[in-house]
């Protein structure tokens, strides 16, 4: 059932945009007109199917009403089905259009891919990785700078750290992180057996600066006599200024100047440079945690994806997907995988949004 009343809003709220977008004062603010239509262009989609849902419901109202008509019921009769179906697949698109979205989604992406286990034949598996990477990156329109790079024999990669810009690139890639693995004959196996190999794959949004907001109910700040070398009259007005951030306990003193405004702007400033390093900090003490989410070990045994190029085969482990189509895949043609991974999750969204529990796969399946 859907939440009629919310889409109702969310329709009223498209409209209210429209006018606001008409008017003089919000053209002339670059600031609010681009925040204003940001706001509209993700409503747009909701709103749109939901107006369509209701041209939808009047049609087959018509037909149901028509039924009563000898004239008109073999029409509505061979109508009310395809109409049924139809409403029934825009309900589904409206409640994935409803869900939250991920702030990240939009973001670029730091891509970053290491060599696992294998030796020689891991790096090459990176370096083929990345090559896949970088050209399904091309066939969207996305930019790709390389950001640190490590080399290894043979034409192989211990390490790519990579910028991935453009519309959309978490949202599609997210999927991407953990260890690949590879079953292959390297070129330097003299008796043709089959070896296996990893490569660990992270994804990351790109970090943005943290803004720092300070409430002055958290600060405690103290005035006093400068001290220190006299001269210049330095000790001899109160501007030495002090100020400690309660919730922290970061203090920071400032008495260079011998105006108690300026000592204390320069004090502010020193304490949200503290207040900003410290945010960096938290941060990336979350990618990292992140990322050894994504990456584990390293060890064959904690595999999302399987390569098997005797069999031409790509396995995803985390959805039981299984193409043969490797080729096509190690050359860029990723859409297949990362839609199939992209309906996976918002099938698991929905099934948490209407309180289910998502089935996951057992140890045995993730095994396969």
């Amino acid at each position: 059932m859907l939440p009629i009343a919310k889409l109702e809003q969310l329709s009223r709220r498209y409209g209210e945009l429209d006018d606001l977008l008409c008017q003089p004062a919000v053209l002339a603010d670059r600031h609010q007109l681009s925040k204003l239509n940001k706001e509209r262009t993700e409503l747009e989609p909701v709103v749109q199917a939901f107006s369509r849902y209701r041209d939808l419901e009047k049609k087959i109202k018509d037909d149901e009403d028509a039924l009563a008509d000898p004239d008109l019921r073999e029409l509505a009769e061979m109508e009310l089905p395809e109409l049924q179906v139809e409403r029934g697949t825009l309900e589904k698109s409206i409640e994935l259009l409803l869900l939250p979205q991920d702030p990240n989604d939009k973001k670029n992406t730091i891509l970053e891919i290491r060599s696992g286990e294998g030796g020689e034949e891991a790096a090459l598996f990176a370096a083929d990785l990345y090559r896949m990477y970088a050209r399904y990156a091309e066939t969207q329109g996305w930019k790709i700078e390389v950001l640190s790079l490590s080399e290894a024999s043979a034409g192989g990669i211990k390490e790519v750290i990579a910028l991935v810009s453009g519309k959309d690139v978490y949202s599609s890639l997210r999927f991407e992180g953990g260890v690949h693995r590879v079953q292959r004959v390297p070129a330097t196996e003299q008796q043709g057996r089959i070896h296996t190999s990893t490569a660990t794959v992270a994804v990351l949004p790109e970090a943005e600066d943290v803004d720092v907001t300070i409430d002055e109910k958290d600060l405690e700040i103290s005035i006093a006599a400068s001290g220190g070398p006299g001269g210049q009259g330095v000790n001899t007005t109160n501007s030495a200024v002090q100020i400690q951030h309660k919730p922290t306990g970061i203090i920071v003193k400032c008495q260079d100047e011998r105006s108690q405004l300026k000592n204390k702007a320069k004090a502010m400033k020193v304490l949200k440079s503290r207040l900003l390093d410290m945010e960096r900090e938290k941060q990336d003490a979350a990618v990292s945690a992140e990322r050894r989410g994504m990456v584990g070990t390293g060890e064959r045994s904690q595999k999302i994806r399987t390569y098997n190029y005797p069999q031409n085969r790509v396995s995803d482990h985390r959805i039981r997907l299984t193409l043969t189509k490797l080729d096509r895949i190690v050359e860029g043609d990723l859409s297949e995988l990362i839609t199939a991974l992209r309906t996976e999750r918002q099938a698991a969204l929905l099934q948490e949004a209407n309180g289910e529990a998502p089935r996951r796969a057992s140890a045995a399946e993730d095994d396969a």
